[in-house]
């Protein structure tokens, strides 16, 4: 019983649920990123470069083989389809575009959150080194004493 306390707490804690609404934020970030590479940002680009899309360049290693054909390696006859093999470099090219993007937000996130947190420390300065200003009823009896003290 004790391990289901303990886990109890731990999930209970801040830190557990944080980390889960980072990760599920970060995963819809990550693919609405995506999407602005691939389908936004990529066409254009690819459109400016002469009809170039990234996702479409690799290089081939191997030709893809049929059934019947004869592997070039083991020279035996294929009975299933094998894929050509590919370096798809342009799919690379896309996703360091998006770890750009994605990074460059982030930055620009936290670079708010600072500028946020700065301001609002320095306020808090200001308002700490500024003598506290009293009640009104305050004020009009150190007035009375004041008077009274001229008087006497």
């Amino acid at each position: 019983m004790k391990l289901i306390a303990e886990f109890r707490d731990f999930i209970i804690k801040g830190n557990a649920f944080d980390l889960a609404v980072g990760v599920i934020i970060g995963v819809a970030f990550g693919a609405t990123v995506k999407s602005l590479v691939d389908d936004v940002m990529m066409p254009p680009l690819g459109y400016l470069m002469g009809g170039v899309d990234f996702a479409d360049k690799a290089v081939q290693l191997a030709p893809a083989l049929h059934p019947g054909d004869t592997h070039p390696l083991w020279r035996t006859t294929i009975s299933k389809e094998i894929p050509a093999v590919l370096i798809s470099y342009g799919k690379f090219i896309n996703t360091l575009i998006a770890l750009l993007i994605q990074g460059f937000a982030v930055f620009m996130v936290v670079k708010v959150i600072n500028a946020a947190k700065r301001r609002f420390e320095k306020q808090k300065q200001v308002e700490a080194a500024a003598p506290a200003v009293p009640p009104a009823d305050v004020q009009l009896l150190a007035e009375i004493r004041d008077i009274l003290k001229s008087k006497a």
